[in-house]
């Protein structure tokens, strides 16, 4: 489905309402995401060539935070194991509502359900692969351990999980310079200081961006047993963490 440009923040707005992912997002998301998040491409390319080599038979995948469905539709070309479906979830109406016209089209014989739900209180179980695809940095810093660990728990061994997250850094001239270069970046995608100063300022307080070492610790203590960064463009990566 075509994309509208995104020019949300293109006007003036006086005071910025925080960010939701409503009706008028979803219509300019594809859009919206590839110009802002560096990399994006290649991670939801590199989720399917991960999911063909962790899913199993008879197991389930999950995408939390599925927006439009990218990671899923990523996954369910890829996928090759018998009896294997996909779960994705999203809390956001829009999202899902046009996320099902996008799935009704595709092809891929993977079966997929959509959930509309907060991720925090699906059930997660007999999983072989589970995609967080910048979704944790939404969730409350103090719903964030127990996610991890209820994700954890329903993952089988040998299970896989994929969490992108938007990284701060604890050195200044560091946190700076990434920062400056991901303004860069939108900027050499089309947006003006004005559309990236008020979309900065909707995501206060909504996107809370954690170090890699605090999603590393977390992970660990929730039982993965070891995760690294495999992807980085500036200050978005993406982490694999092993059961």
């Amino acid at each position: 489905m075509n994309s509208q440009k995104d020019t949300l923040y293109a006007s003036p707005l006086g005071d910025v309402d925080g960010f939701k992912f409503d009706g008028s997002v979803v219509d300019v998301f594809p859009d919206m995401i590839q110009r802002s998040v560096p990399g994006y491409s290649a991670i939801i390319s590199a989720i399917g060539l991960l999911a063909s080599r962790f899913a199993h038979a008879d197991s389930v995948c999950y995408d939390l935070g599925c927006s439009l469905g990218a990671a899923t539709l990523s996954m369910r070309h890829k996928i090759s194991a018998a009896n294997c479906k996909i779960i994705a979830v999203d809390n956001s109406t829009a999202m899902l509502s046009r996320c099902q016209k996008i799935i009704a089209r595709d092809t891929a014989p993977i079966p997929v359900e959509l959930v509309c739900s907060n991720i925090q209180d699906i059930k997660i179980q007999n999983a072989s692969v589970v995609v967080l695809n910048f979704t944790l940095q939404f969730i409350p810093l103090h719903e964030r351990n127990d996610f991890i660990k209820k994700i954890y728990a329903g993952l089988n061994p040998g299970g896989l999980l994929i969490l992108s997250e938007k990284l701060m850094f604890i050195d200044e001239r560091q946190q700076s310079l990434q920062t400056e270069m991901h303004h860069a970046f939108k900027k050499a995608n089309g947006y003006s200081d004005m559309e990236i100063s008020q979309k900065r300022a909707s995501l206060e307080n909504v996107l809370i961006p954690e170090t890699f070492a605090a999603h590393k610790n977390r992970l660990l203590q929730s039982g993965f047993d070891n995760t690294e960064v495999w992807f980085q463009y500036f200050n978005f990566a993406s982490m694999i963490a092993l059961k």
